[in-house]
């Protein structure tokens, strides 16, 4: 087993492990190891929230998460001789749960898939799915099934949410003046457009004091990618990937969690992948001067493992960029179209006796695959969602005898 250069206890909140992670992006943050170029290290990590949602069959806990105190890092990690300007080269060599435990934190046997509350997180079906709703995923070797949403068993593609460099105080500067530019434009919307420091619920490591508290004012929020990686939340980032990563300070500085079970592409209800705890086996490498040699300056690169369930059968649904509801058309507006594919493939769920939460919590949960289609034929944008027949144990295919509904149960609501 590769040397572990962050360790957690299971069942110790990420404040009390030692050394603690982190839930900012700050450039102040102090590395808690330091790493050679060429070496291979193991991180293990909490689930996102911390271990605020239960092994239950209530969703009352995805209602009322402290969204302040996510994501829950572990790091950071120094590589010894990067520079601003290199590019860290990750290969994720393996990953999984917590290793032959059974508990209550996610990822001892167990994940699960959320549905946010609109007033507390959202998704991006929010305005259909208003409330909070939960699945609970149980782990069998590389399969998952799940007790709330009855006939469904699939092979999950294991994988990080949540991976990064720090930014350098310039760039950090940046991000929170165009994002507070956003907010700005309706400062009143729920869910809110973006997400400004947040001095509640900040963790940086072994900081205290002055140095915690200017963490705490300018430190960035992890809830969306950004130029030094972050939630791209990108199924395929999976064992045998390689990622490189643009490198904005001395030692680069790399962080990472949010470990995923499974997910579908776009990771549609928020917390739709199955989320867990669980440990990350890393080598890295650099390749100096690597951003101006391959013009990478924006964001990171990656290609992708050659580790995924081989489904050969496929029931794709078509959305375009069209507000159904109003009769309005958007002018390519791709995020529009897959929207409706996802609404599309929800109704066609409901006629086999899945509820529409279910069917929701299932789309994010299974290794679907979501595709820009067409994005030239003004005015509409299509995009498809491919569905694994195979993850059911009946038929989904539409015959003329028509679909065999059946009494599917229900996911676990809120109160």
């Amino acid at each position: 087993m590769p040397e572990v250069v962050f360790s957690v206890d299971q069942s110790r909140s990420m404040t009390e492990q030692s050394p603690p992670g982190h839930n900012r992006w700050h450039p102040d943050i102090p590395p808690v190891a330091t790493v050679r170029p060429g070496s291979e290290f193991r991180i293990e990590c909490r689930e996102w929230t911390d271990g605020q949602i239960g092994n239950n069959d209530s969703a009352n806990d995805v209602r009322d998460v402290d969204l302040s105190r996510a994501h829950m890092l572990s790091g950071p990690i120094a590589v010894e001789g990067a520079q601003p300007g290199d590019l860290l080269v990750v290969d994720i060599l393996d990953l999984g749960p917590v290793p032959q435990q059974i508990g209550d934190a996610p990822g001892q046997g167990w994940g699960y898939t959320g549905i946010f509350a609109k007033h507390n997180g959202g998704g991006f079906l929010t305005d259909h799915f208003p409330d909070a709703y939960k699945a609970i995923w149980d782990f069998h070797g590389q399969v998952a099934t799940s007790r709330h949403l009855p006939g469904v068993r699939f092979t999950g593609i294991t994988h990080p949410g949540l991976f990064g460099t720090a930014p350098s105080p310039e760039l950090l500067a940046k991000w929170n003046a165009r994002e507070q530019a956003l907010i700005d434009t309706d400062p009143e919307r729920v869910p809110p457009l973006a997400l400004p420091p947040l001095e509640e619920g900040t963790l940086a490591g072994t900081l205290q004091g002055e140095a915690l508290a200017k963490v705490a004012r300018e430190g960035a929020r992890t809830v969306p990618p950004r130029e030094n990686g972050g939630n791209h939340d990108i199924k395929n980032f999976s064992r045998g990937s390689r990622v490189l990563y643009p490198v904005h300070v001395p030692g680069a500085l790399l962080s990472g969690g949010d470990l995923h079970f499974s997910q579908g592409d776009g990771e549609i209800t928020f917390c739709g992948a199955i989320e867990m705890g669980g440990f990350i086996d890393l080598h890295v490498d650099l390749i100096k001067d690597g951003m101006s040699k391959y013009g990478v300056s924006t964001n990171p690169i990656f290609m992708p493992g050659n580790v995924e369930p081989r489904y050969s059968e496929f029931l794709s649904f078509i959305g375009i960029s069209v507000d159904h509801s109003e009769d309005r058309n958007l002018y390519l507006d791709a995020t529009v179209a897959y929207r409706n594919a996802c609404l599309n493939a929800i109704e066609y769920l409901k006629t086999f006796g899945y509820t529409g939460e279910q069917a929701y919590l299932l789309l994010g949960a299974a290794p679907i695959e979501g595709r820009v289609s067409g994005v030239v034929d003004i005015p509409n944008a299509c995009c498809s969602l491919y569905l694994p027949t195979a993850i059911f144990d009946f038929d989904i295919r539409p015959t003329a005898e028509g679909p065999r509904r059946a009494d599917r149960g229900q996911c676990a609501v809120s109160s």
